[in-house]
Parts: C-alpha cells; sequence; structure tokens
C-alpha cells in the first residue's frame, strides 16, 4: 500500500528523540490523523499510541506509524516537518504539492 505521509529528516530526529527519551511503549506507534472539520477546518494530530483493527501501519525511516483508515485520504501527499526558533519549536503538516500564496 502506498504510503500516504512523509516525515523529513528533522521530524524523524525529533521523533526518534521522543521515542527513545520519554518512556514510549516499545509496543506504541507514531500515530498520524487528522481531527475537526466543519467551519474550523480540519487540523492534523500527532501522538504515540498502540495500534487499532481499524488502523494501517507503516515503517518510515524506522518509525512505526498508524493511520486510521477513515484519515488516509485526508493525509494524503502531507509532510510531516519539525521547526526549530527562538519563539517556538514543534511539528508541522505541510503539503508541498499546494503552491504557497504569495501577498502582493
Amino acid at each position: 500500500m502506498l504510503i500516504p505521509i512523509q516525515i523529513t529528516p528533522k521530524a524523524q530526529a525529533e521523533i526518534k528523540h521522543i521515542m527513545a527519551t520519554k518512556n514510549i511503549p516499545e509496543d506504541y506507534f507514531l500515530r498520524v490523523g487528522v481531527k475537526g472539520g466543519g467551519c474550523g477546518g480540519m487540523s492534523y494530530a500527532l501522538g504515540f499510541d498502540k495500534a487499532k483493527p481499524e488502523d494501517q501501519q507503516f515503517e518510515i525511516a524506522g518509525i512505526p506509524v498508524l493511520i486510521e483508515k477513515k484519515h488516509y485520504m485526508f493525509l494524503m501527499g502531507m509532510q510531516v516537518d519539525f521547526f526549530e526558533s527562538d519563539e517556538a519549536r514543534g511539528f508541522t503538516f505541510v503539503n508541498p504539492d499546494i503552491p504557497k500564496r504569495h501577498d502582493l
């Protein structure tokens, strides 16, 4: 099956660091999903969880990944990245196939 998401090298390094240092159980996976809908639109979610029957399982760069089947189409083409600056740090979801809007 086609893997719907990509994880950038920076995000891979941070995920592996979290898995190694935050006592994530060995039988847990990185869960990637979507939340919401309606007026606010969709937001994306990352977390660690055990596999459920409705999940599809993947391995990306040695990271075990779960995606619930009903979220698969919403995540197609998404890229998980990690950013770090003096003000903030965290994971972001980007669709590299959608051009960025440039205000004039």
